[in-house]
């Protein structure tokens, strides 16, 4: 066997792209640089629920996944979409809380700002807490009603703020 000091330059460039390219793969698929995509399926109707982080982790024993960093979900079924810094998708309860700034968005343009908000998925309802000494603000379009064609009734006129002193 050739010492190293003996094989020709190109001999040992080739020996080390061959050792290189699998550590290299096997990095990639440890450590990824993109965002993690998790699609879970809700029961029913296969109405894909996709979540984007930089890290997920998922434990099969309480069938629970945890993403991590800038999360962004989407869920056509219901028209809604959110970011957070943390997401943990619970399967077994159909609960999905999110938390760091967290911001939902409803298609109509409904909108949510909060600390923490936990969505109950078979109740399509939310639930949001704040950050201590703040509110949670959320945004309603509300639309006007249209009386079989006529205009709507314009709302009653809001009396003065009187100042009391």
């Amino acid at each position: 066997m050739m010492s190293c000091y003996q094989l020709p330059i190109s001999q040992m460039r080739r020996f080390g792209l061959a050792l290189m390219l699998p550590v290299a793969l096997l990095g990639a698929s440890v450590f990824p640089s993109q965002l993690q995509t998790a699609t879970a399926q809700t029961s029913g109707g296969n109405r894909p629920l996709t979540i984007r982080a930089d890290v997920q982790e998922y434990d099969a024993k309480n069938q629970v996944i945890t993403a991590r960093g800038n999360v962004q979900m989407s869920y056509p079924a219901r028209q809604i979409q959110a970011t957070s810094a943390q997401a943990q998708y619970f399967s077994k309860e159909r609960r999905i809380d999110f938390s760091g700034n967290v911001y939902i968005l409803q298609q109509g343009g409904n909108s949510m700002r909060a600390e923490k908000v936990t969505y109950l998925i078979d109740e399509g309802r939310f639930v949001a807490l704040p950050q201590s000494n703040r509110q949670v603000e959320s945004i309603y379009m509300v639309q006007e009603s249209d009386n079989d064609g006529q205009a709507a009734t314009p709302a009653p006129q809001t009396p003065a703020f009187k100042r009391s002193n």
